[in-house]
């Protein structure tokens, strides 16, 4: 099992590159098969979903369209209870069946939101793919992802999208902090 440094703190591989594809996979597997007579729109949650949703994408073996928004719901280490756009949504999504893919749900807040918000906006259905889903701590029902890649215990975890200060992006497994 490897193990890496970041920031002073010792981080244990968690999900090894092989698991990850095997998860995607299913997940993609899941979306073709429920999707097989429609062209959903990919709704792309950045900054911490773009290794996810390129890896989920590529699976996707029917016509569909993807776009890109990036929100907010922190301020340092706070939530502020609201999302705020940074990245606005740039797409038409009347009518259109949405899937938001996201790198981890946590409390659940910002999915909750972010449906809402996709709602308002006419979307036909929002459905949730997510590479990790923490269920003991999401306080919103509706934020449960349909697609879940792997359930986590509240551990902190980094790479695959995941980041500590916008660094660990880039590792190509899933590590976990050590206890």
């Amino acid at each position: 099992m490897r193990c890496i440094e970041e920031q002073g703190h010792i981080f244990e591989e968690w999900l090894t590159p092989e698991q990850i594809t095997e998860r995607v996979q299913a997940v993609a597997d899941r979306i073709n098969e429920d999707y097989k007579d429609k062209s959903p729109l990919f709704v792309v949650v950045l900054n911490g979903a773009f290794v996810f949703a390129a890896d989920v994408i590529r699976r996707i073996n029917r016509r569909c369209k993807v776009t890109f928004i990036r929100v907010k719901s922190y301020e340092g280490t706070t939530s502020t209870g609201n999302i705020k756009f940074i990245i606005p949504l740039q797409q038409n999504i009347e009518g259109r069946d949405v899937i938001v893919l996201e790198d981890i749900v946590d409390t659940g807040l910002t999915i909750h939101q972010l449906k809402d918000y996709l709602y308002e906006q006419g979307a036909a259905s929002v459905k949730v793919a997510a590479m990790l889903c923490k269920p003991d701590k999401i306080q919103f029902p509706d934020a449960v992802p349909e697609y879940p890649a792997q359930c986590i215990k509240d551990e902190f975890v980094i790479g695959y999208g995941l980041d500590w200060e916008g660094f660990c992006r880039n590792l190509d497994a899933i590590f976990k902090l050590k206890e």
